[in-house]
Formats: structure tokens, C-alpha cells, sequence
């Protein structure tokens, strides 16, 4: 029983170091000047995926290319994997897109919502006051959040709820 134990442990450690080292790269695209986008992409570095940033200046022009419907825009677009990511996407929902490979366009996080990975980080050099410090009646700041959804974006265009944050 021992015996069957540790083999199963190992090779449940073996699936998950095959699969941490199977993350392709993200190329990650936005406005030259963009500290949460860039701390988006810090983000998924920690979350074991090779990222790369790239200052664009024609972003438009990009998210046409990748067929990023409109409705869904937020300001930095990225490619993985075959999908694009637009917007400030948890990198476990990620994780589980190229897991689970539907097929797709793509994830979408529309807009910025505050709370988001790269809008989760108190700096008070955001350009679009991504975060919220609440000082009232607290002895600390406290950050406020908004509750998001992950959307995944169909080859017809079509969107459903990824995951729920």
C-alpha cells in the first residue's frame, strides 16, 4: 500500500514539473509607457511563464489582427499558445486554457477592472487609478476590488464565463 502511495506521489510531482515546464512564452503588447501592463506581465513570471513586453504604439491595428472583439478591449492585448489574451487575465485562468485547449480566440478580462493581476498592486504611479486606497476609518489602507469575469471568446465571437473573480 506504502509502495503504492509513493509511486502515485511521484508521479503526480512528475505531471506537475512536465507541465510547469510545457508553459509556451506570452508576448505581451501595449502602450510604450504602461506600468500595469507591465506589471501584468511581472505577474505571470511569477506564475512560471516566460514573458516578454513590447511597446506598441498602433495597439488597434494589433487587436484587429487577432480578431479582439471591440465590446471586449482593455488595454493590453497577448499572445499565447495560438490564443490571445486581452486584457489582465489571471494566469492560473491561463493555466487552464492551454490545459484544457478549447477551441477558441481566445481569454478576455474587458476593461480595467481594479483588483485584477497588474490592478492589484497599490502604486501610486498608475496612470488610470487602477487601485483605490480607502483610508476612511481604517487604521491601514485598505485596497478595494471589483468582482470580474474571465470571458472566453468562441471562434464565432461568442463569450462565456471562463472562471469568476
Amino acid at each position: 500500500m506504502l509502495r503504492r502511495a509513493l509511486l502515485w506521489s511521484g508521479l503526480v510531482l512528475a505531471a506537475g514539473a512536465s507541465a510547469g515546464e510545457a508553459l509556451p512564452p506570452v508576448e505581451v503588447y501595449g502602450p510604450t509607457v504602461c506600468l500595469s501592463c507591465i506589471d501584468w506581465t511581472e505577474h505571470l513570471r511569477e506564475n512560471g511563464f516566460t514573458a516578454s513586453f513590447h511597446g506598441v504604439d498602433d495597439m488597434a491595428a494589433l487587436k484587429r489582427r487577432l480578431k479582439v472583439p471591440v465590446e471586449l478591449e482593455s488595454t493590453l492585448t497577448a499572445v499565447v499558445g495560438g490564443y490571445f489574451v486581452e486584457g489582465h487575465v489571471p494566469a492560473d485562468d491561463i493555466k487552464q486554457l492551454l490545459q484544457e485547449k478549447p477551441r477558441a480566440l481566445g481569454l478576455a478580462v474587458p476593461g480595467l477592472p481594479r483588483g485584477a493581476p497588474g490592478f492589484d498592486r497599490s502604486s501610486p504611479f498608475c496612470e488610470r487609478g487602477c487601485t483605490i486606497l480607502d483610508t476612511e476609518g481604517a487604521t491601514e489602507p485598505v485596497v478595494r476590488r471589483e468582482l470580474y469575469n474571465t470571458l472566453l471568446v468562441e471562434k464565432n465571437g461568442n463569450t462565456r464565463v471562463w472562471a469568476r473573480h
